[in-house]
């Protein structure tokens, strides 16, 4: 069943941060500022006022930049629209992970698979705690001082979870259900919409979507939980520097333009592929043998499963543009990444250039025979047609020496 489009509005993208920079002679790209701190007002011309009485979301003034500065805060503008709720920013996708965790202060963490740099910032975390906290499955019986964290679409391979599943599951408890929905980014998905209570982005990935910046996003549903994440993000200080804030604004412009395109070429691949995983050995789609693919992972592959979750009516905005394959051989995994012409051997995901990775390089626990497609903006037919000729290459027999 095709995914029912949602369309991300480039009108709040482009002019969501606009408030406050309306007046004539103000420029019309924003400035990188590199200010670490601002000029206080004199207190003869205008009333004292502490930083209790600024309002850290829309600052009147700037006081110090590890508080607030002004691209930080437009970016964050955009994010909040988009995302439907408040959203901070902070140097990483694992800074955000971290502040997530110092937050909700788990006794026991729901996890399974995904991205393993969080599973790696769990683990400091439990280390801080003096190794009180607990990690159990997703599917284990839950406890009162749990918090879920569930990923999807899952890193590495694209699939979909049931996020109101395990919503209502967690919030029978009295928990926190956290998504990381760094693969199914605005308009993707809307994680909020199907009861999560923290949303989690690696915004390094599609909104940076140059490969040019690390950030990380959390969202939440109130006011006062933002300014409480704020507080946090101020004395831990992990928020993101002047000129990744500038290039995260600058890339929010084109989010509308770039992931719906990527989504859509994504998908094409990935059901191409998956029908050459399907062909025999001894047969050939596409010119290319059956048997050197032994399965394709993708979110629009999934279908309705035996619990009834049609994963269509979570991503109603399109599917993930990043998904794995399974090779037959780990040498065919090791080499195909340097076959492609088109697509950039690295690890990451989101930017506008495709890349791909043979995973175990980045993540040791993965099938050594794993590779992660990360599908850019270039012409899908173009894709295509490097991967069909990487795979006739790989299959091609080696010269014995």
């Amino acid at each position: 069943m095709a995914a029912k489009l949602l369309k991300l509005n480039g009108t709040d993208l482009i002019h969501g941060d606009s408030e406050g920079f309306k007046k004539p002679g103000e420029p019309v790209a924003p400035s990188i500022s590199v200010t670490t701190t601002f000029r206080a007002p004199n207190p003869l011309e205008e009333p004292l006022s502490g930083l209790t009485d600024v309002d850290m979301r829309n600052p009147g003034r700037h006081v110090y930049s590890r508080y607030t500065q002004s691209n930080t805060t437009r970016a964050e503008h955009i994010l909040s629209r988009i995302n439907d709720g408040f959203a901070l920013t902070y140097a990483s996708g694992l800074a955000a992970s971290y502040a997530a965790l110092v937050y909700l202060q788990p006794k026991r963490i729901a996890i399974r698979e995904g991205y393993h740099g969080c599973h790696m910032t769990i683990e400091v975390y439990k280390r801080q705690k003096g190794g009180d906290v607990k990690l159990i499955d997703l599917d284990d019986e839950y406890l009162p001082g749990d918090i879920c964290w569930l990923e999807t679409p899952l890193n590495p391979t694209g699939e979909s979870r049931n996020i109101q599943y395990y919503a209502d599951k967690i919030h029978k408890v009295g928990g926190q259900l956290l998504v990381d929905s760094t693969f199914g980014p605005p308009p993707l998905q809307y994680p909020f919409r199907f009861g999560a209570d923290v949303i989690m982005h690696s915004g390094t990935k599609y909104f940076g979507g140059h490969s040019d910046l690390l950030c990380g996003v959390l969202v939440v549903k109130t006011l006062e939980e933002w300014n409480k994440l704020h507080n946090d993000r101020t004395f831990l200080g992990n928020m993101p520097g002047s000129l990744e804030s500038w290039l995260l604004l600058r890339s929010l412009r084109t989010l509308h333009l770039r992931v719906p395109r990527q989504s859509a070429s994504a998908t094409v691949l990935a059901k191409w592929l998956d029908s050459i995983s399907k062909t025999p050995v001894g047969q050939s789609y596409d010119g290319i043998p059956g048997g050197i693919i032994s399965k394709v992972w993708h979110s629009s592959l999934q279908g309705v499963d035996a619990s009834g979750f049609d994963p269509s009516k979570q991503m109603q905005g399109g599917w993930n543009a990043t998904f794995a394959i399974l090779l037959s051989k780990p040498e065919h995994a090791a080499e195909f990444p340097h076959l492609l012409k088109n697509f950039v051997p690295a690890t990451s995901l989101g930017g506008v250039e495709s890349l791909v990775e043979h995973r175990i390089q980045s993540d040791p626990s993965s099938d050594p025979r794993l590779i992660r497609l990360s599908i850019g903006v270039e012409e899908v037919e173009d894709l295509r047609a490097d991967i069909q000729q990487a795979f006739q290459k790989l299959a091609k027999p080696k010269a014995k020496l």
